[in-house]
C-alpha cells in the first residue's frame, strides 16, 4: 500500500511533469502542474474503488458514521431516525483532510525546492523524491492546522471556498447508510464517549470543543 501510494501520487506526478513539461528548474510552475497530476490521480483512484462492492459497503459506513457524528454535535436526541435527517458530507473528513493535503504539498514542495535550486543550483527527480519524502508529515501537520482553522473561522468565505473541494469528493467517499448502519454508527458513538455521553447529550457544538 505505501509502494502504491509513494508510486502514484509522488513518483508518478513528478516523472510525467518532468517528461511532459520543460519547467523543471522552476519550482513554483513544476509543484503546481505535478500537483494537479497528483489530484487528479486520487480522485480517478477514489472513483474507481468505489465501483467495488464491498468498498461502496464501506462507504456507506462512511456516511452513516458523519450523519451520526451531526446528530451528535447539533444537540438533537442521538437516534436513527435523528441521524438520518443530516448529510452525509462532512467538513472535518479525512476525505477532505486529504484534499487539504494535496493543496499543502504544492506550496511545501514548491519552497522545498525553492532552496534546493538556491544551494544546489540544479534539482531532478531523485532530488525531489530524496527530500519531498520526508516532509510528508510536515505537509500532514501543515493540513491538520488548516482544518483546526477552518473549524474556527467556517462563516468566512476563504475557507468555505477551501472546505468545497473536500464536500465534492465525499460526493464519491459517501454513500447514503441503511438504519442498521446508522444504528453501528451510533454504538461506536457511544462506545468511544462511555459514561461522558451523558454530560454532552443536548449540547450544541463541534467536536474540537470537547
Amino acid at each position: 500500500a505505501i509502494l502504491l501510494a509513494v508510486t502514484l501520487f509522488m513518483i508518478a506526478p513528478m516523472w510525467i511533469t518532468t517528461k511532459m513539461l520543460d519547467v523543471e528548474k522552476e519550482a513554483v510552475a513544476f509543484n503546481m502542474i505535478s500537483g494537479i497530476f497528483r489530484i487528479t490521480f486520487f480522485v480517478i483512484y477514489l472513483f474507481l474503488i468505489s465501483l467495488m462492492k464491498d468498498v461502496r459497503r464501506l462507504f456507506q459506513y462512511h456516511g452513516a458514521e458523519h450523519r451520526v457524528v451531526y446528530n451528535f454535535e447539533s444537540g438533537r436526541n442521538i437516534s436513527i431516525s435523528d441521524a438520518q435527517s443530516f448529510p452525509t458530507q462532512h467538513p472535518r473528513c479525512g476525505t477532505s483532510f486529504m484534499f487539504i493535503v494535496l493543496l499543502s504539498a504544492i506550496i511545501v514542495f514548491a519552497l522545498i525546492d525553492t532552496l534546493i535550486l538556491a544551494v544546489f543550483e540544479t534539482i531532478n527527480l531523485p532530488m525531489r523524491l530524496l527530500f519531498h519524502l520526508p516532509l510528508i508529515p510536515l505537509v500532514a501537520g501543515v493540513s491538520y492546522e488548516l482544518i483546526k482553522l477552518s473549524v474556527r473561522h467556517g462563516d468566512k468565505v476563504f475557507v468555505r471556498l477551501l472546505q468545497t473541494p473536500g464536500l465534492w469528493l465525499q460526493l464519491i467517499t459517501t454513500r447514503p447508510p441503511d438504519d442498521a448502519m446508522v444504528e453501528v454508527a451510533i454504538t461506536a458513538l457511544e462506545s468511544a464517549f462511555g459514561d461522558q455521553l451523558n454530560d454532552l447529550k443536548g449540547k450544541e457544538f463541534i467536536a474540537e470543543e470537547i
